[in-house]
């Protein structure tokens, strides 16, 4: 079973990582396939992070310099990084995995975005990965969604976060009002 919540509330809070990794607390215990990223990062290892097109500026002309389309860290890693540098993210797809599962077994699937993909907004709701444990999605610095297989995950959000709605609730009152 997958629970959800959503936060439309607060999310000045919630593009900044660092709060939501402390509030569910057991984060490092899972490796992180991050993909569709838009981050205004104040560090070179956040900034590192962004899956969107990097520019600079040589010669007084901007130059697109292409990045990958998904990082793969452990929790331990990325827990860092946010510590170190908690700027904005605006958009990106955290997928969380069991230590135990291979990238080359991860990579088998599609990569998860944030735009597009209509499994959050309909009940049942659904994570994008098939082998995820959790998915952390940043919604264009308008709310957050927290989905997990683990119960106690979505707990511990609600409590340091009580202004979040169950997303399927939030869902029953997208279709009621359309």
């Amino acid at each position: 079973m997958v629970y959800g919540v959503i936060d439309t509330a607060s999310n000045r809070i919630y593009t900044q990582l660092k709060t939501v990794f402390d509030a569910i607390d057991n984060l490092a215990e899972y490796n992180f396939l991050i993909t569709g990223t838009e981050i205004i990062a104040h560090s070179d290892k956040l900034d590192a992070l962004n899956t969107g097109m990097h520019w600079k500026l040589e010669d007084g002309k901007s130059i697109a310099i292409p990045a990958p389309d998904y990082y793969f860290l452990s929790g331990e890693e990325l827990t860092r990084i946010i510590a170190e540098d908690d700027s904005q993210w605006i958009w990106g797809v955290l997928s969380g995995f069991e230590k135990s599962i291979p990238l080359d077994e991860i990579l088998k699937y599609p990569l998860p975005e944030a735009e597009g993909y209509e499994g959050f907004w309909k009940n049942p709701f659904s994570m994008q990965h098939a082998l995820a444990s959790v998915e952390i999605v940043l919604w264009d610095s308008s709310c957050i969604l927290l989905l997990s297989t683990e119960k106690e995950i979505i707990e511990k959000f609600k409590k340091a976060f009580p202004k979040c709605q169950d997303l399927s609730e939030y869902n029953s009152q997208l279709s009621d009002a359309t």
